[in-house]
């Protein structure tokens, strides 16, 4: 099975329920990090909450409730964002398996994935977007991006494997010193135990994943997702035969990429030729 949606910019609803939250803790007097405390999130996702540019969970709300007075408005809001098909349901979905997910596989050739990001190469990202975002908007997004990005930290039990191509590098986006910085965070990256990151060279006769950038995922029920973007779309694939043309795919790119080592090897060599 797979859905397809287009991923909308922050709806009014999402506007007006970060809006509220905002107002509340801010009457109850509470500064957004130690609110972030009292929600188990950080200061940098309440923030995204509060500019309408994340999605709340339930578990954002039920412990919302009580640190800001206990009104009930925000699990009542909370029921018709949930309704609203333009809430982009397929990246909610894929959002919370990646929370609990045994192994994590990402194949990239447009850019570098948003778990590896340095956040001065997703800042160019997010600056060079058309339509063009606002300073609010982008600041929203780096914050949720590097929020993410704890769970190649705080998950030691997930298997997390990276195809990247060559050029990906070679394109230099940002300039020559966040390309710098980049390719030295994927280095420290690639030094974690659960990591492993390969590099698909620049020419290479056979090639198993023309048809473009692929993430597979498996749950602790051991049950497998797939999840391929677009330029404004996204596919969330549950399907087991679909899957399995792509696990297919994915290890036969890991044959052809080179190994770990030479992976490495070949970033260092990069980063010195800058």
């Amino acid at each position: 099975m797979a859905w397809e949606h287009e991923e909308p910019e922050s709806s009014d609803s999402l506007k007006t329920f970060g809006a509220v939250v905002q107002a509340l803790r801010e009457h109850a007097g509470i500064s957004r990090e130690d609110f972030g405390e009292l929600v188990r999130f950080s200061k940098h996702t309440v923030a995204s909450i509060e500019l309408g540019r994340r999605m709340p969970d339930d578990s954002f709300v039920e412990l919302a409730e009580p640190a800001l007075g206990n009104t009930g408005a925000l699990r009542k809001a909370l029921k018709h964002l949930a309704r609203q098909p333009g809430l982009a349901a397929w990246f909610r979905l894929w959002a919370k398996l990646e929370q609990t997910a045994l192994a994590l596989y990402t194949y990239e050739c447009r850019l570098i994935p948003g778990l590896l990001q340095t956040p001065a190469y997703a800042r160019t990202l997010f600056a060079n977007q058309l339509p063009p975002l606002g300073d609010e908007q982008i600041e929203a997004q780096l914050a949720a991006r590097l929020e993410r990005q704890r769970l190649l930290r705080e998950r030691p039990n997930t298997a997390y494997s990276f195809i990247l191509e060559e050029h990906l590098f070679l394109r230099r986006t940002g300039g020559v010193e966040v390309t710098r910085e980049l390719i030295d965070h994927v280095l420290d990256v690639a030094t974690i135990r659960n990591v492993r990151i390969q590099v698909m060279p620049q020419v290479r006769e056979g090639h198993a994943g023309l048809d473009g950038p692929m993430q597979l995922l498996e749950t602790p029920e051991n049950r497998w997702h797939a999840y391929c973007e677009g330029q404004r779309s996204g596919l969330l694939i549950s399907d087991p035969k679909e899957i399995s043309v792509l696990q297919m795919r994915y290890a036969t790119m890991r044959s052809q990429a080179l190994a770990l080592e030479d992976s490495v090897s070949l970033l260092q060599r990069m980063r010195g030729a800058l």
